[in-house]
């Protein structure tokens, strides 16, 4: 029996990628998503990971990169914040899925009995779970984009590759759109580009039995003719469905260099969407976006004190908000990071006009980042401290200014004055995915603050992904030495905005701004926190 059914009216787009990891699937269906939505078309976005954690909340960044977490508090692949940033939209639970997931979910049915005695297969029982899962990504959509993570020939991705193989043959081909990412390599020494690779991975994917309607082909040097009708040749495609990915200046371009190729018009005809191919692109917004990105009026320097800086994905969606928030003044943010592990943190510190200390696990590097906060207290340079960052500037004021020598958070060990612990419900859990204080909060904040100067309204809705909380008992104390709480989670009384008031621009939140700020709509916090850094900086930045 087969799903298919000429009623069918979502349509299917499946991104995969081939050669190497890191090609750029995560922008490909990005950009394609942008392109899409540009036309009027109801997009969903899905990303399959084959990994076998449930998530990646308890994986190294150095390992995965950002964890991004969604308005609902789900932990998922840093992939979901270009989705949100290109559509410019939330995502959910449902937008991301991984292999820990789909066998999580079928291993539970089959112990509930619900498989009635037959015997649990990867097909068809994984393979249905993945596609109900896809399907359900499509309600009240035109188009579902699903990228599939890792390179094919990977043998963790085969079930998510089989059950969109089906696809084809349960939704019918005018249904169904397989694009896959591959590089082109160029050879200096022999000076010419490379198909080879692209044929070899297309091969892969063709023995699997799914056949790519478009080829994203990254490359360093301009396809010409000859060469698309070449890669056309071999891996069945057609030379105008073989779309050039060149490196750009920012991955915001990418869907315009998209649409130049014409590649939105060639998906409305492969899936048979005639009704939006007299309407315009309405991309106007966004390449005025790009243009400021790629022609600022000025610059500034800000420094990122963190611990993971050798992996830059480890901060994804900061390294976005903050040039998010030079967009809004015209300006480009040069970004330096320190690494606050390395004793020579206060060289890397010179010349820059705003210090940014991010989020983080674990007491490495915990030194450093308090004392890059008393430096941007005692310089009176701005700064904005996120999750563990605003904990740093609490054990710091702890200190340095209420006189409580070892003041530290319990997450790094017994303290004489614990300003920072956990509450006593996270004390009592077993277990560490996913039990975090996660996903979107409410937060009252106070009139006369920089915070409130920020967003111009007393309440907002922020995520969060932490453990540890400002400790009550040390409140006054903290706020008399004057790091006051701007900003709280009412029903627990919970700090989640401290700033100075006596410092140019001195916020440090709980919660992550970073997650919803948009190109087209910059967070109120980086658009604050980059404006105080170019006035610290002087008019001829």
């Amino acid at each position: 029996m087969t799903l298919k059914s000429k009623k069918h009216s979502v349509k299917y787009i499946f991104v995969t990628g081939g050669v190497v990891s890191s090609l750029g699937k995560g922008i490909t269906a990005s950009a394609l998503g942008r392109c899409l939505t540009a036309l009027g078309l109801k997009v969903g976005m899905l990303k399959l990971d084959p990994y076998i954690n449930v998530d990646p909340g308890t994986m190294n960044p150095y390992q995965h990169g950002e964890v991004f977490v969604t308005v609902d508090g789900a932990e998922t692949d840093l992939d979901l914040g270009h989705y949100e940033r290109f559509l410019n939209t939330n995502l959910h639970r449902q937008n991301s899925v991984s292999t820990g997931q789909i066998y999580e979910e079928v291993i539970t049915a089959e112990r509930q009995g619900k498989y009635l005695g037959s015997t649990v297969q990867v097909i068809p029982h994984i393979t249905n779970a993945i596609k109900e899962r896809i399907k359900k990504v499509g309600v009240q959509k035109d188009v579902v984009i699903t990228e599939i993570g890792g390179t094919v020939g990977d043998i963790e991705s085969l079930p998510f590759l089989e059950a969109i193989r089906q696809f084809k043959i349960n939704f019918g081909p005018e249904n169904v759109l397989y694009v896959h990412v591959t590089l082109i390599p160029y050879l200096k020494s022999s000076e010419e580009l490379k198909t080879k690779p692209t044929q070899h991975s297309v091969g892969k994917l063709r023995e699997i039995g799914i056949e790519p309607n478009i080829l994203i082909c990254r490359t360093e040097k301009p396809l010409d003719l000859p060469l698309r009708e070449k890669i056309g040749l071999f891996c069945n495609v057609p030379p105008q469905h073989i779309i050039a990915a060149p490196d750009v200046p920012t991955i915001y371009e990418v869907p315009l260099t998209f649409v130049d190729q014409d590649l939105d018009r060639i998906i409305l005809d492969l899936l048979h969407l005639p009704k939006f191919l007299g309407k315009k692109n309405n991309l106007d917004s966004w390449r005025k976006m790009v243009q400021k990105i790629k022609f600022p009026k000025r610059d500034v320097t800000i420094a990122i004190a963190g611990k993971y800086v050798e992996l830059k994905d480890s901060y994804k969606s900061l390294i976005e908000a903050l040039i998010h928030g030079g967009l809004f003044h015209e300006a480009r943010v040069n970004i330096r990071y320190v690494d606050v592990s390395h004793p020579d943190i206060w060289d890397q510190l010179k010349f820059v006009s705003g210090i940014l200390v991010p989020g983080g696990f674990g007491d490495r590097g915990i030194e450093g980042k308090i004392a890059v906060v008393s430096y941007a207290r005692t310089q009176q340079i701005p700064f904005l401290g996120i999750c563990l960052g605003m904990q740093c500037a609490v054990i710091e004021v702890a200190r340095n200014l209420c006189g409580l020598k070892g003041a530290n958070s319990t997450e790094f060990g017994v303290t004489s004055y614990p300003v920072i612990d956990m509450l006593p419900e996270q004390k009592k859990l077993k277990r560490l995915g996913g039990t975090m204080r996660l996903g979107v909060y409410p937060c009252k904040i106070k009139p006369t603050s920089h915070a409130f100067d920020a967003y111009h309204r007393s309440v907002i809705l922020e995520r969060h992904r932490h453990r540890y909380e400002l400790n009550n008992q040390y409140r006054k104390k903290i706020e008399a030495a004057g790091l006051t709480v701007t900003g709280e989670y009412t029903p627990k009384k919970l700090a989640e905005i401290v700033e100075f008031q006596n410092h140019p621009w001195f916020v440090a939140v709980q919660f992550h701004p970073e997650l919803q700020s948009r190109p087209l709509n910059p967070h109120p916090l980086f658009k604050d926190f980059v404006g105080a850094a170019l006035k610290y900086s002087g008019p001829m930045a």
